[in-house]
């Protein structure tokens, strides 16, 4: 049953790159996003999550690996793992942003892997944004459930292989968003951060507990308060 809804918030959450300006400052909120889940959709989801006081602070969370580091959710971008987009050639990056891009242009001789330029409709300032590799912060890789989030959530008690498989979860947990907004929101969660574009607030929203649906990651009560209020406005 979990994932027969879960898979049915996603269908509602497939028009990635379809979202709306936020609108004019001073005018009523923008309406949601084409593609945003309804107000019943995310209240489904905000019922298959389970709900904890606040977030618990593990130790022992490492991202890095070089020598000594702890490396907990593998190599970044690694290939090296099963699922959608694993073992095919191509780093997890490059995968979400041929995923996510409009015009891509692919290195030549990588076999349409890595990606070199395109344009983003980001869905966090509701604006269109030019992709350069030689430029590649401009645009970033943001895991919607943070890793840091997720680690003290309960993937601190994962296997290695399942932290990495989250961590590449190019189907749930990662999209390609305006690289400032990704370092704005670092390993914030709802209650703390919504991106400022409005109109992709339901479908954050509809995103964030699907990962945590599909994973079984709690979210805090402050969270429950702040997607429960996201969800009377879609």
């Amino acid at each position: 049953m979990l994932l027969i809804v879960v898979a049915v918030a996603l269908s509602a959450l497939s028009s990635l790159g379809s979202c709306a300006p936020s609108g004019i400052p001073g005018l009523a909120p923008a309406p949601p996003a084409p593609g945003s889940p309804t107000q019943a959709s995310i209240e489904e989801l905000l019922t298959m999550v389970q709900i904890v006081a606040a977030r618990p602070d593990p130790v022992g969370y490492e991202r890095g690996c070089k020598q000594g580091e702890g490396c907990v959710f593998g190599p970044a971008w690694t290939d090296d793992y099963d699922g959608p987009g694993g073992h095919d050639g191509c780093g997890t990056r490059d995968n979400v942003l041929a995923l996510s891009l409009t015009e891509v242009q692919f290195r030549e001789g990588t076999r349409n892997c890595v990606v070199i330029s395109g344009v983003l409709a980001d869905p966090y300032t509701g604006e269109l944004v030019q992709f350069a590799k030689a430029d590649a912060s401009k645009i970033q890789i943001d895991h919607i459930y943070p890793l840091a989030a997720a680690w003290d959530m309960g993937a601190y008690g994962w296997s290695l292989d399942q932290r990495i498989r989250f961590a590449n979860d190019i189907e749930f947990n990662l999209m390609a968003v305006d690289g400032s907004q990704n370092q704005a929101k670092s390993d914030a969660t709802p209650a703390q951060w919504l991106p400022p574009n409005a109109a992709y607030h339901c479908f954050y929203a509809g995103k964030y507990l699907s990962v945590a649906a599909q994973y079984t990651l709690p979210i805090t009560e402050a969270d429950q308060h702040a997607l429960a209020a996201v969800a009377e406005r879609c």
